[in-house]
């Protein structure tokens, strides 16, 4: 019996520690994702004009609507 009880001890401690390890996780890529803000229009403009190009707000548009479905 006492041998079931540490089996069920360690799972459970498994189970918390996983449950609060993934919470934590999540709230630091939170926390991340807005301070830093994967991309903008600001962003698309300076990458296009880099290239040589200066785009209209229409391919911005274009771009940040392919960027969205990819994050």
């Amino acid at each position: 019996m006492a041998l079931f009880l540490d089996i069920l001890k360690i799972l459970i401690g498994l189970v918390a520690g996983v449950v609060i390890g993934f919470l934590i996780a999540r709230k630091l890529t939170q926390k991340q994702l807005k301070e830093n803000p994967p991309i903008n229009e600001k962003m698309i403009k300076a990458m296009m004009a880099g290239m040589g190009r200066t785009p209209s707000q229409k391919q911005v548009n274009q771009m940040m609507k392919s960027m969205q479905k990819y994050m």
